[in-house]
């Protein structure tokens, strides 16, 4: 009430054009005032019009009309320069990017069901269409929203989400598994293991951190300026679901080590996320309304982002290490590959018609970790009844342990070959 004459006054002064309804409802309020402004114009512009006399209990809406058809905009686009949405409206997306906890809760668990199976599958397709199902940006993006905004009630209800949604996924995860072991949807005797998608996520190193690191960027962008946000959800659920999932079907088949890597990986990459996407919207300039809380946002904000470096270091001395050791194994087994290679180029095999059909390499991250014998099978094929020399296993363990520096254990089998004519 009262507030009309001081609202103009801004407007005139921002140069800003404006069309103004007389109120016809229950007086609360004198008049209705509408004004075109471009994106960037409207956080500074509804700051004036609170200093103006605006509370909080007057209505405010800010729309997005599909275009603006007028030559008198342009100068207030060049004024207000830039992409970024105002305060307002990035509060407005964090809640409406957070669903009702039971929509939540639905997707989430429909999503690991998807994502466990492409996983069983080794499907990647599959887990990449389950991640279009999870709602898992939306709370990374609320928490950081809310932290940036002092908003403590945003932030904690993203934080839970988070951590309870990845804690619904492990067991989903196990849960899915326990039914699938024994059934007769899957072979028996499965290692889960040696399927490709499951062993990418028991096998983490930092290029997993950098994708979470570019996912939390890319999701506080998309929501900065409003593009693209269905998308990055995609790579931020992928960055998360999956690895809970793969957690989740360790616990079911008992196999603690694929539990344990695969948790480590989801908790770096929430972690990673989420002072990704922290970083971004602080350096982006969003700050609270009120001087005493932009204090406390920005000690929050700083104590955050340092307690996470610090969980994400600690964490990623485990992820240097398998880095290190899939680097060494990967070493050892083209070490190996040549060795068999040249070794069967030497005329006392070659003159005996043995060629070396296929070379299989046992040796994984946790084998060089603790420091376990390289364990190698070799498929040699002869002619019928060609006699093969009786120390070729020995010869090659010699020759394999000189050239790798490991422990190397030799199994040899043979297949005969036919020619004709």
């Amino acid at each position: 009430m009262g507030k009309r004459q001081p609202v103009l006054a801004v407007l005139d002064d921002e140069g800003i054009d404006y069309a103004v309804w007389d109120e016809t409802g229950r007086k609360d309020f004198e008049a209705l005032v509408q004004f075109p402004i471009p994106p960037v114009g409207v956080e500074p512009v509804l700051t004036r019009l609170r200093k103006a006399g605006i509370s909080e209990n007057t209505y405010t809406i800010v729309l997005t009309p599909e275009t603006i058809v007028s030559r008198r905009i342009e100068v207030l686009k060049q004024r207000y320069s830039g992409t970024r949405i105002s305060r307002e409206e990035l509060i407005a997306r964090a809640e409406n990017l957070a669903p009702e906890t039971s929509t939540y809760l639905a997707f989430l668990v429909l999503s690991t069901i998807i994502a466990t199976g492409g996983l069983l599958l080794d499907s990647a397709a599959t887990i990449i269409g389950a991640m279009v199902v999870a709602p898992l940006m939306g709370p990374a993006i609320s928490a950081s929203v809310g932290t940036v905004l002092d908003d403590r009630k945003l932030a904690s209800r993203g934080i839970k989400m988070q951590i309870g949604g990845l804690l619904l996924a492990i067991a989903v995860g196990a849960l899915i598994g326990i039914l699938l072991k024994e059934s007769i949807l899957l072979p028996p005797g499965l290692d889960i293991r040696e399927i490709s998608q499951i062993a990418e996520r028991t096998s983490p190193n930092f290029l997993s951190l950098f994708l979470a690191l570019g996912s939390g960027i890319a999701g506080a962008i998309s929501i900065i300026r409003n593009a693209g946000s269905a998308l990055v959800g995609v790579a931020i659920a992928i960055a998360l679901v999956p690895p809970a999932a793969t957690a989740g079907l360790g616990l079911a088949w008992g196999l603690p080590l694929v539990a344990i890597t695969a948790a480590v990986l989801v908790l770096v990459n929430l972690l990673a996320v989420n002072v990704s996407a922290l970083i971004m919207f602080w350096v982006s300039g969003f700050r609270p309304v009120e001087k005493e809380a932009v204090v406390h946002a920005r000690s929050s904000v700083i104590s955050h982002v340092a307690l996470l470096v610090i969980a994400i270091a600690s964490l990623s001395v485990a992820l240097g290490l398998v880095t290190y050791s899939s680097f060494q194994t990967s070493l050892v087994e083209q070490e190996i590959n040549g060795e068999m290679i040249a070794m069967f180029k030497d005329p006392e095999y070659a003159e005996k018609d043995l060629t070396l059909e296929k070379v299989t390499v046992g040796y994984m991250p946790l084998d060089f970790l603790l420091k376990k014998p390289v364990k190698v099978s070799l498929l040699i094929g002869r002619k019928v009844g060609q006699e093969v020399p009786p120390d070729m296993a020995s010869k090659a363990a010699y020759r394999l342990t000189e050239a790798t520096g490991k422990d190397v254990r030799i199994n040899i089998g043979f297949v005969e070959s036919q020619k004709f004519p």
